[in-house]
């Protein structure tokens, strides 16, 4: 009697996307993050009379330019509601809070927003919130601290009417830096984990498909063209040829390469999908498509640091001109 086999390892890694860009603003939402800056809240008036908060520089039905800017409340009324009872890092609070929609006085779209509140039960729709300012306040969305529940006396308040703005502040923001962020844990899969078992053996290993019997490199375990499954692995390079390449003059955040450099297409010798990958050992302008390039690992690498020229001549462009 045999033991059984052990399943195979499945691989996991966690994963960052950032990309933190710059962003330059109009004269609406210039006027909008400015106010914020000063504790003022200005919405904008479409063509048919409705204000929007926060303001938008095109009328969303008839696409129309909108300029007409108005101040609105810091108190309204929730519309509707989530409760977080996990924050995440970086979200507006620490402590579990709930998610709302905020109509504010005078405008008639609603905001949204984070509520500091004790708990599920003390949130309903129709509560009236007002704005918790920071107390530093620079010019983003991020100057409205969160919403807390109002005072019950302002329940049978009347509500404060929008009224007609300049939108003009001193030192106006015109420019603010939005940095995106994704945290997440990736598993490659049957086909990818192969692959990457198979470069820890400084291999590289693809897949076929069994109808068009191309050879997909990083293998995908289904044909993209086809949709049909594969399961055949094919050792293709380690040489292969440079399709088309991108000289690269902004340096990446955590990432110790001298600008320029080069990132390339590579077609492995044997493969039907280009890979991407750095080149090095040659000058970022001699890089050119049709280069014979191989793989360079660096001692305990799990994957090719870089690609370098292998000296050969260079590729044929019929060679390689399906995989541009």
């Amino acid at each position: 009697m045999t033991a059984a086999a052990s399943p195979p390892e499945v691989l996991r890694a966690p994963l960052v996307v950032e990309f933190p860009f710059t962003r330059s603003l109009g004269p609406v939402q210039s006027a909008f993050l400015s106010g914020l800056r000063e504790r003022v809240v200005l919405g904008v008036k479409t063509t048919d009379g409705k204000v929007m908060v926060p303001p938008v520089e095109y009328d969303p039905v008839t696409a129309e330019e909108i300029r007409e800017l108005v101040e609105v409340g810091a108190v309204g009324t929730v519309t509707t509601w989530a409760w977080n009872g996990s924050p995440r890092p970086h979200q507006p609070l620490g402590t579990p809070f709930a998610w709302v929609l905020v109509r504010l006085d005078g405008a008639d779209t609603a905001i949204l927003h984070a509520l500091d509140a004790p708990g599920p039960e003390a949130v309903h729709t129709g509560m009236r919130v007002r704005i918790r300012w920071a107390a530093e306040r620079t010019g983003a969305i991020t100057d409205i601290a969160c919403f807390e529940p109002g005072e019950a006396g302002e329940a049978g308040a009347p509500e404060r009417q929008a009224t007609a703005h300049d939108g003009q502040f001193a030192d106006a923001v015109t420019g603010i830096i939005a940095a995106a962020r994704l945290d997440y844990t990736y598993s490659p899969g049957r086909a990818q984990t192969a692959y990457i078992n198979a470069l820890a053996e400084r291999r590289t290993v693809g897949e076929r498909c069994p109808s068009c019997h191309k050879v997909y490199v990083p293998p995908r375990g289904a044909c993209p063209t086809c949709g049909v499954a594969t399961t055949e692995q094919v050792e293709v390079g380690p040489a292969g040829t440079v399709t088309t390449y991108c000289i690269v003059n902004i340096k990446a955040k955590n990432l110790d390469i001298e600008v320029p450099y080069v990132y390339a297409h590579i077609a492995l010798d044997g493969a039907d999908l280009a890979l991407h990958a750095r080149i090095g050992g040659i000058p970022y302008d001699q890089v050119r498509m049709g280069l014979r390039v191989e793989p360079v690992w660096t001692e305990g690498g799990r994957h090719p640091d870089h690609y370098r020229p292998t000296g050969e001549p260079d590729a044929d462009y019929d060679a390689y001109k399906e995989l541009i």
